[in-house]
């Protein structure tokens, strides 16, 4: 079971509760009344708990499991062993994370605001909502219902906050309107001016930013990442986007719905990405090009051109996903040969 110190725990289900709550189809289950109390991998999973298996690569981790139940997809369930009760969905992977919610939900908090935080008098804080100590909300700041403002926060004037979001210790915002169900992890800096300015022979002029940041609902940004505002236009994250740590948008960046940014990727300034879109970890992307819906860039890639709907592409610079795979498959091939001494064939040599 996970370390109840840090993960409260809602109590047990049934399998037959299970089966209604994540929409599954209970096989190999003699007693639908038999508890769960948890869920876990399948290489930790005890009887008491719920696993899942997606991937055919984790079979014989399935037959060597001691999970009570397992998430699994109809056409693997004959590889599992005699003593699990299944459960069959199309969607194993989902439905685990659905489930660990209701074993663990997210802790609720007392709402007020505590000793040490400081709130302006012309701010307007929701009902239910709560400021954590050291925390500092400016001036005509508007924070929805239901929000989590942590620790050592400063919320700078004017920024608007939807019901339902929570904002972890140390963050900064200003020049922000962010939706409702965020979350912002600790320590991200949001809407500070951008890395924009003028060299000149008189010296560097910097450039203004007048925009803003405009955050969607159900956005995660993760700790330490920074999201500049826009220069002019807005930098804006859609719907459903997640960020994960360490990540950085430059000035007027428009990020569309349901996209997944792994960590240390830098997105330089006006590159527009369409919906769905994933970009692996420490990827770098060049300012004022356009990402198509649902493109796919490995890790570590460094992408200098638009690329279109559905491609995928890998490697620095970035090209056809495919293109590179053969590229580093020569580059193995050569290596594995060892340096070779080249030599001229007929008619090959040089007169000088």
């Amino acid at each position: 079971m996970a370390d109840p110190r840090f993960f409260p725990h809602a109590g047990e289900l049934s399998l037959a509760e299970v089966a209604a709550r994540t929409g599954s189809k209970l096989v190999n289950c003699p007693d639908p009344t038999v508890k769960v109390d948890d869920v876990a991998p399948l290489e930790a999973a005890k009887p008491s708990d719920v696993s899942f298996l997606e991937n055919r690569r984790y079979l014989d981790a399935l037959a060597r499991s001691g999970a009570g139940a397992c998430l699994i997809p109809g056409d693997l369930v004959p590889r599992a062993p005699a003593h699990m009760a299944l459960l069959v969905t199309g969607a194993p992977r989902r439905n685990f994370a659905r489930l660990g919610w209701c074993f663990h939900p997210e802790p609720g908090f007392e709402p007020g605001v505590c000793p040490g935080a400081r709130v302006a008098a012309s701010a307007r804080l929701g009902a239910g909502s709560r400021v954590e100590p050291g925390a500092v909300i400016g001036e005509r700041v508007e924070i929805g219902e239901g929000c989590l403002i942590g620790a050592n926060t400063v919320i700078n004037d004017a920024v608007v906050i939807g019901c339902g979001t929570r904002i972890g210790a140390n963050v900064t915002l200003s020049h922000s309107v962010i939706g409702e169900r965020c979350e912002i992890l600790p320590g991200a800096r949001i809407g500070q001016h951008g890395f924009g300015f003028d060299l000149g022979g008189d010296g560097t002029v910097r450039m203004p930013h007048l925009g803003r940041v405009m955050i969607e609902d159900d956005v995660e940004i993760g700790a330490n990442c920074t999201i500049d505002r826009g220069a002019g236009p807005d930098t804006r994250i859609g719907r459903g986007s997640m960020l994960d740590n360490l990540v950085h948008l430059a000035h007027n960046v428009q990020l569309g719905c349901g996209c997944i940014v792994v960590a240390q990727v830098g997105i330089a300034g006006s590159t527009r990405l369409g919906d769905h879109v994933v970009i692996g970890g420490q990827t770098g992307i060049v300012g004022h090009i356009d990402i198509g819906d649902r493109a796919r860039i490995a890790g570590r890639a460094g992408v200098h051109r638009n690329i279109p709907p559905d491609g995928a592409v890998g490697g620095s610079p970035a090209v056809p996903i495919d293109e590179w795979r053969r590229s580093v498959a020569i580059l193995r091939q050569l290596a594995r040969r060892g340096p070779k001494v080249l030599k001229p064939g007929k008619g090959g040599g040089s007169n000088g």
